[in-house]
């Protein structure tokens, strides 16, 4: 209801001012302070007041004069200096939002576009930390939005398995440990933690000699190959580490439709596609002398969005013949616009329930691939080489592609203080334990927090904070209940803040019932679900019907339950700019705006004890009306919604 009247009295004051003044206006949209001062405030005549020379309390009269106030709309108003205040109808409004809640509305699909998100993508060589986890949760919540909005979309996991991780896991396994591919694949899980500590031992190793280093060239090669012990090594490597990641992201209700494999990428031939066409247009050279002698290098100097680098030109192939991570990724990106020329093979890969790449493949399989648009969920620290991917599409004349090529950046995770102390990291003597401090990770140094150890312990906290509230519950409803909990604190954690900041991961801060957090929206929910159950209890209704709340009288509407309607009305509009910008926090907010609004009303307007039965349904109607909203955003968050708490 909120955005009908919206863009139909939009369209309707665009009409009347081109044709009063002959002028092109799209009217801006804004929402009042104040429920008093009405539910959709245009402030048009002050931004034409300069372009027809008229007080803007003037042009809104004449506006006004005009205009056939829309259906839903009660009326519309001047306002301060020359806002066009509209003022819904509640009762109706509220039943119209009723019989059809604002994300459960007809979608804007447009036929045929197809959205491909690429997101996780941990390197197949340990245990998945908490920065992975920003990445995964917010390129899951980022497919829910698009779904939501109506757009057919594809997740993609791309998985790194000839890299350098791989291959530094794999010098481990052979150069230290001396094992073989059998004897790797008889260790014990957890695989990945086992793998997590080897990492680190090889950081270590490579730095008391430097020649050690030629291991992991040697090792690269065969990986790239395909052939050798190493490569199998390699092999069982990444086919166990991605299961364990699998398994990670699972817990926390992240899946996808295809893992594509680099090996693939390498293996059929698509990079040796992509490269003859890049060197066919020029777009990569061989160089013969200088530092990058014997590579063939993509030039950027004459690009502008590279201008000013000390050294813009970018490698795509070694003087070894071994291929950089960029040169994989054009050819990766060619294929999801479907600009390669050819295709993957495929195999369903049951124990996962999950389709990835594989050779040989089967006959029948869903068609992957070929995007409009791409969205590259990738860290900030990235951006330089995402801009290279969009740079070979530009160089091959895929203008419309290198547009359509998205990096959507984010900023990494660290440790607060306090949690780094409890994870033991820092101590009580430390410096850095300072309040305000927050502890940076590294991968390489071993120094982290393991996703599944983090899961643990917020299952183990929320769980110990759900005892000491329901000493009744069974230790199965409870432990149930702590995962939900666990899950809410940690998605909503990474989704609550804006991209281009680092968050510091805070126990407290994300398991708070009564802040800023996932539990929070959780608690909102089970507590309208529970006056829901008492009034079912009672013998009194517990969802109206819309013809019931249409019926309301205006006057029975206080400001305050009108607010949260409105507040429940919006949330659409959330999730579509949310959508548009990649600014995910944005749905985040307004699911933590609707959940403070019903809980500041819930003392203030009680409803099983209300005898006025008007005054009961229309604090209902609200209730209802949020809750709605609340359980689609938390949807959309991937935020289980528990019975109680």
């Amino acid at each position: 209801m909120w955005s009908a009247a919206k863009h139909e009295l939009s369209r309707r004051l665009e009409s009347r001012i081109r044709t009063l003044y002959e002028v092109d206006h799209d009217p801006v949209v804004e929402i009042p302070p104040r429920r008093d001062l009405g539910d959709i405030a245009f402030p048009a005549p002050l931004h034409l007041a300069r372009v027809v020379k008229r007080n803007p309390r003037q042009i809104a009269a004449e506006i006004l004069e005009g205009i056939d106030l829309p259906a839903g709309v009660r009326s519309l108003e001047i306002a301060g200096a020359g806002y066009l205040n509209a003022f819904l109808q509640r009762s109706s409004g509220a039943a119209a939002l009723l019989a059809r809640p604002a994300l459960r509305d007809a979608t804007d699909e447009v036929e045929g576009t197809k959205t491909v998100i690429e997101h996780t993508n941990i390197n197949p060589n340990k245990a998945a930390h908490i920065g992975h986890l920003r990445n995964s949760v917010l390129g899951d919540v980022l497919a829910a939005t698009l779904r939501t909005l109506g757009r057919r979309v594809e997740v993609q996991n791309y998985i790194d398995d000839t890299g350098v991780q791989v291959a530094d896991v794999v010098v481990g396994f052979v150069d230290i440990r001396g094992l073989d591919a059998a004897a790797v694949e008889a260790l014990p899980e957890p695989f990945d933690y086992y793998c997590w500590d080897l990492y680190s031992e090889v950081g270590r190793w490579y730095e008391e000699d430097e020649e050690r280093r030629g291991l992991r060239r040697k090792t690269l090669h065969e990986l790239e190959s395909g052939e050798g012990e190493r490569a199998e090594i390699g092999r069982i490597v990444a086919r166990r580490i991605v299961t364990r990641h699998l398994k990670t992201m699972a817990r926390l209700g992240i899946g996808y439709d295809l893992l594509t494999h680099e090996s693939d990428i390498l293996g059929l031939d698509f990079f040796r596609n992509a490269f003859d066409k890049l060197v066919a247009t020029g777009a990569i050279h061989l160089e013969e002398a200088g530092k990058n002698e014997g590579c063939w290098v993509m030039p950027l100097s004459e690009s502008e969005e590279f201008a000013g680098l000390e050294d813009p030109d970018k490698v795509i192939v070694r003087s070894d013949g071994t291929v950089t991570y960029v040169g994989k990724d054009i050819a990766y990106q060619l294929w999801k616009f479907g600009l390669l020329g050819r295709d993957f093979e495929y195999r369903f890969w049951e124990e996962q329930g999950l389709w990835t790449t594989h050779r040989p493949g089967v006959d029948e399989h869903p068609a992957f691939g070929a995007a409009d648009d791409v969205i590259n969920v990738i860290d900030i620290r990235q951006s330089y080489l995402q801009k290279i991917v969009r740079a070979g599409l530009e160089a091959l004349d895929h203008h419309a592609e290198a547009e359509r090529s998205i990096h959507f950046a984010y900023e990494m995770v660290a440790l607060s203080a306090d949690t780094a102390r409890q994870l033991g990291y820092l101590d009580e003597a430390d410096e850095d334990a300072d309040e305000g401090k927050s502890l940076e990770m590294s991968g390489r140094k071993g120094v982290g927090v393991k996703a599944d150890d983090l899961i643990d312990q917020l299952e183990a906290k929320a769980r110990q904070e759900i005892e000491d509230r329901n000493r009744e519950l069974g230790s199965e409803e409870l432990t149930a209940l702590a995962h939900q909990i666990a899950v809410a604190a940690l998605r909503f954690f990474m989704v609550k803040a804006s991209t281009n900041r680092v968050i510091a991961f805070d126990f407290a801060e994300a398991l708070s019932f009564e802040g800023e957090s996932g539990p929070y929206l959780q608690y909102a929910l089970v507590r309208a679900a529970n006056i829901r159950r008492k009034l079912d209890e009672a013998g009194l209704a517990s969802r109206l019907e819309p013809d019931t709340v249409a019926a309301l009288s205006e006057e029975v509407w206080s400001d305050d339950l009108w607010d949260l309607v409105l507040c429940a009305a919006q949330v659409r509009d959330s999730v579509d700019k949310a959508g548009r910008t990649l600014e995910l926090s944005l749905i985040a907010r307004h699911a933590l705006d609707l959940a403070q609004k019903f809980n500041a009303l819930y003392h203030r307007h009680p409803i099983l004890h209300e005898s006025d039965e008007a005054l009961r349904a229309v604090r209902l109607a609200a209730t209802q009306a949020f809750c709605d909203a609340l359980t689609d955003l938390a949807a959309v968050l991937g935020i289980p919604t528990p019975d109680r708490m």
